[in-house]
């Protein structure tokens, strides 16, 4: 007996050295040394994500939801645009069913600013309000979910919760109302997501609030509501999803993100990449890659509308826990900036670059830059993007010169890749894919010049919380030269 136990022990050593390597490489990036007191760095991450429901004409129980939730005073939250389609409609139809008071506020701004979402405060202050619901996009969404905080903290001053350095970003410690988020469009998955965006009108810049307490309680993903968007806006929808996608992939990994909390209520939303948003964000690239296209060019694929509805919220999970970086940082300055550039398909009447677009504008050129740092993953994700081999097409001869002779990178095979074209070879998918779907020509394209680049640097500083996450520091002549990049793209 003695024997036939010692035998197991060795037995288990001999295993337990043959997996050593591989143990070690776990511990290293999953737990990076379980000790808070002294720490610079993170050693732990944390997931938060609304309860989501998805399902064609699921948006038609939101009533039955705000019943079983004893909701008795609701404010249903939309914009101009959206109250007369039917989307709208079908909410206050299933709240008129089920009995439940409801009042409409369709003043949210497309782009919200701070002056939008204090009105949309107001408002709510004065409704005295138990629950909401948010039909839209990320303006509506993200304008409902400031509002349930202000009104549920009104002695607080409106800086009070915005991020730092713009705010104090304090922790939100009071209880909110319900939220229940409908999204429709495709791409800010702000319906899983403790985030807010907003254009800071003083700086001319965008900020916003990150909390997991803001997240709403429950999204509605109803594919039937993207058969009302018009084909730029599900473009500019699906390149968010593109950006957060790869931008929460190639974060700064969460045990390398500084300062380490010294209580978890501080441990921000934005975390940097992790196991499990990595794994969200890989399969809403797929999406992206597969659908998106099919998605902008016929608004009755149903099929490739309903996958990109759910992409966004698939990326939202990722990035709403791993955080964004570059593009994101890059583009608030860029809309807040806007001259007089008008999107076409946006029925607006001021000047306005779509978040999506002012995003994906810089990814070629912010994605060359952070390469260096993670070449496997930015190899991974050109692949992921374009699987057809290399296509020799004569008007791509001058989009591509890191590849030459005429060729444009599509689905490289990145078998054979060398390290340092990792870079050049995803932003060469990028171009090609936003060429395909006739984006503007870069930040020339939109109204910027080289004159612009040292404002559009000064609006991207403050952007700490989410360009420190960028896998490689950057410092302001680097900025200068991202933008200067994504002056013309093709």
């Amino acid at each position: 007996m003695a024997a036939a136990t010692r035998a197991r022990v060795a037995h288990l050593l001999r295993q337990l050295q043959r997996a050593a390597p591989t143990l070690m490489l776990i511990s290293t990036f999953l737990a990076p040394g379980f000790a808070p007191s002294g720490k610079t760095t993170d050693y732990a991450f944390e997931m938060a994500v609304s309860n989501i429901r998805y399902g064609a004409g699921v948006t038609k129980e939101v009533g039955m939801d705000l019943k079983n939730m004893g909701a008795k005073n609701v404010c249903l939250m939309t914009d101009k645009n959206l109250s007369q389609l039917p989307p709208v409609q079908m909410v206050m139809d299933s709240l008129v069913k089920n009995g439940i008071n409801f009042k409409v506020y369709d003043n949210v701004r497309v782009e919200p600013t701070d002056r939008s979402f204090m009105e949309a405060i107001e408002f709510v202050k004065r409704g005295a309000f138990d629950a909401y619901v948010a039909v839209g996009g990320g303006s509506t969404m993200d304008t409902c979910k400031a509002a349930n905080l202000y009104a549920s903290s009104p002695h607080s001053d409106f800086l009070d919760y915005v991020n730092a350095p713009i705010g104090k970003g304090k922790p939100v410690s009071v209880p909110l109302k319900p939220l229940i988020a409908v999204p429709t469009t495709s791409g800010t998955g702000s319906e899983t997501t403790g985030v807010a965006i907003f254009d800071y009108e003083h700086l001319k810049v965008k900020t916003g609030i990150a909390s997991r307490a803001i997240k709403p309680t429950l999204g509605l993903i109803d594919p039937m509501h993207t058969l009302h968007m018009p084909d730029q806006v599900v473009a500019n929808s699906g390149f968010d999803v593109l950006c957060h996608a790869l931008e929460s992939y190639t974060a700064l990994p969460y045990h390398m993100r500084s300062p380490c909390p010294s209580n978890p209520i501080t441990r921000p939303a934005y975390q940097g990449s992790n196991p499990i948003s990595d794994i969200w964000a890989v399969h809403a690239l797929r999406i992206v890659a597969k659908y998106l296209k099919r998605a902008v060019r016929n608004p009755d694929d149903l099929e490739a509308r309903s996958n990109m509805h759910l992409a966004s919220a698939f990326a939202g999970i990722g990035f709403g826990n791993a955080g964004v970086h570059l593009c994101h940082g890059m583009s608030y300055p860029i809309s807040g900036l806007v001259k007089t550039y008008k999107a076409k398909d946006y029925n607006v009447d001021h000047p306005l670059v779509p978040h999506g677009l002012s995003v994906v504008l810089t990814s070629p050129a912010v994605f060359t830059f952070t390469a260096q740092m993670s070449p496997e993953r930015h190899l991974e994700t050109a692949e992921i993007l374009g699987r057809e081999k290399l296509k020799r097409k004569r008007h791509y001869a001058l989009l591509a010169p890191a590849v030459g002779r005429g060729y444009f990178r599509e689905g490289a095979d990145t078998r054979t890749a060398r390290i340092p074209d990792a870079g050049p070879i995803l932003a060469d998918t990028l171009r090609k894919f936003l060429f395909d779907l006739d984006v503007d020509d870069g930040l020339a394209a939109i109204g910027y010049s080289r004159a612009d680049i040292p404002a559009l640097v000064k609006g991207t500083l403050p952007q700490e919380r989410v360009t420190k996450l960028a896998p490689r520091p950057q410092s302001e002549e680097d900025l200068s030269d991202l933008f200067e990049a994504s002056m013309k793209l093709y």
